[in-house]
C-alpha cells in the first residue's frame, strides 16, 4: 500500500503514547500513578448527563445541521457575548465533535504550501503536526520560564511577515500553566491588525485560571474580525469522552468550516449537543468546585516538586498541569520520563513532546487525587536522587 506523502508529516500527540505504554505495565501488574493525561478525574456533572438521557430517549439520535444545532449555537452565541464582551451572532458559531477539529478546519481553510504559521513553543503538539500536515511553514515563538512562559514578544516582531498567515496563541496555556497577560495580548494584536493576520486563540482552558482576570484577544478594539476563539466542554464540565466543542469565527471562515464538517464528520451528535446547551445554560457551581480544588492540588504539587533534588517548579496561574525545570539532572527530558515510568510507577511527558523549546522539562497534570499525588511525588525521590547523584 501507497502511502500520500503528507501522511510523512503528520504527528502525534504524545499524552497518548505514554499513556497506552503506562496501561500495558499495568497489565503486567504494575500500579502507575497518571500524571500525562490532561483529563479532569472529576464526573461530568449529572444534570448535564440527564439532559443527553432525556435527549435519547426523546430520539434525538439522528443527524442534524453540519454547523451543530440552532439552540445550541444560540447558547454558545449567548455565552461568548458574555464571557468575552463582545456581540456573537449564530451564525458566527460552529460546532464541532471537540475541540481539535476547530485547529484542524482553521489551517486547513487558511494555510496553504508555503505559508508560515506562529504558534506557541512549547506548546499543544497538534497545532505544529496540522501546519506540516498542510504543507505550512512552523515558525515556533518560545515560551520562556523566566517570562512567566509568555510569547517572546521581540521575537514574535521580528518573525512576523507577510508570509504569515496565522498566529496561534493559547492561554492559560498546555503545558505550561502560562497565562498571556492583557499588555502582551495587545502587542500580539497590533501586529495582527497591521498585517491583517487571522488569530486562533484556542481558550479551551479558560474556566482553569486561578490569579487574575480572563482576557480574550478577541476582546481588544478592532481583534473580534480578525479571531477564531476556540473553545469546549471537554475541560471545564470533564466531558472528555463527549466529543464537543466549537469555534467562534467571521461568518465567511463559518461557511468554509461548516463545508468541512459536511465532508469529514457530517454533524455533531444531535443528544451530546443537547447536553452542551444544559452544561452552560444550568447550574455552575460544579465547575466552581472544580477549579477550587485543582487550585488546592496545583499549591500541593509544586510545594512537592520544589523539595525534589534537581527540580525547579514555578506556580502555574492557569490550565491544570505543571512544568517543571529539571535541566539540572543534565539528562534529556524523555529519558527523565522513562525512568519515572519503568522505574517510579509515574507517567509523565517529555517537555520536548511539547516542541523543542520544552528541552529540560517535564509536564505532569495535577488532574488526579490528593493521594495520588503524594504518591507521586514520593516515587519520584528516589529516582530524582539517583539522577542528581550521577549528574
Amino acid at each position: 500500500m501507497n502511502f500520500a506523502e503528507r501522511m510523512s508529516r503528520l504527528g502525534t500527540e504524545s499524552a497518548f503514547e505514554v499513556l497506552a505504554r503506562a496501561r500495558a505495565l499495568e497489565r503486567q501488574g504494575r500500579e502507575i500513578v497518571h500524571l500525562e493525561i490532561g483529563e479532569p478525574d472529576f464526573d461530568t456533572p449529572a444534570h448535564i448527563k440527564e439532559a443527553a438521557k432525556r435527549a435519547l430517549d426523546a430520539g434525538h439520535t439522528h443527524y442534524g445541521p453540519a454547523a451543530g444545532l440552532p439552540e445550541l449555537r444560540e447558547t454558545i452565541a449567548a455565552h461568548v457575548s458574555q464571557t468575552r464582551g463582545i456581540p456573537v451572532s449564530p451564525e458566527e458559531v460552529v460546532v464541532t465533535p471537540g475541540a481539535k477539529p476547530i485547529m484542524f478546519f482553521t489551517i486547513l481553510a487558511l494555510v496553504n504550501r508555503g505559508d508560515e504559521v506562529m504558534y506557541p513553543n512549547p506548546g499543544f503538539p497538534i497545532y505544529e503536526s496540522m501546519i506540516n500536515f498542510v504543507g505550512g511553514v512552523p515558525v515556533p515563538i518560545p515560551l520562556r520560564e523566566e517570562t512567566g512562559f509568555g510569547f517572546d514578544l521581540d521575537l514574535f516582531e521580528r518573525k512576523v511577515s507577510q508570509r504569515t498567515r496565522l498566529i496561534i496563541i493559547n492561554s492559560p496555556q498546555n503545558p505550561t500553566g502560562g497565562v498571556l497577560e492583557r499588555e502582551q495580548l495587545e502587542r500580539v494584536a497590533e501586529l495582527a491588525g497591521r498585517w491583517k493576520i487571522p488569530v486562533l486563540a484556542d481558550e479551551i482552558y479558560r474556566h482553569f485560571l486561578y490569579e487574575g482576570e480572563f482576557a480574550s484577544i478577541a476582546s481588544l478594539p478592532g481583534m473580534k474580525a480578525h479571531t477564531i476563539i476556540l473553545d469546549g466542554f471537554s475541560k471545564a464540565y470533564a466531558m472528555t469522552g463527549w466529543r464537543l466543542g466549537y469555534g467562534v469565527m467571521p461568518v465567511p471562515l463559518a461557511e468554509h468550516v461548516t463545508r468541512l464538517m459536511v465532508n469529514s464528520a457530517s454533524c455533531t451528535a444531535t443528544f451530546v449537543q443537547l447536553a452542551g446547551v444544559a452544561a452552560l445554560e444550568g447550574d455552575q457551581s460544579p465547575v466552581a468546585r472544580m477549579v477550587a480544588e485543582f487550585k488546592r492540588r496545583r499549591d500541593l504539587i509544586v510545594d512537592g516538586l520544589n523539595k525534589l533534588p534537581g527540580v525547579s517548579c514555578r506556580s502555574p496561574r492557569g490550565a491544570f498541569y505543571v512544568f517543571p525545570n529539571v535541566s539540572a539532572l543534565r539528562r534529556p527530558a524523555g529519558q527523565i520520563a522513562d525512568l519515572l515510568l519503568n522505574e517510579a510507577g509515574v507517567a509523565a511527558l517529555s517537555g520536548t513532546a511539547f516542541g523543542q523549546y520544552g528541552e529540560g522539562y517535564l509536564r505532569l497534570s495535577y488532574a488526579n487525587s490528593e493521594a495520588n499525588l503524594r504518591k507521586a511525588l514520593d516515587r519520584m525521590r528516589p529516582v530524582l536522587e539517583g539522577l542528581r547523584a550521577g549528574a
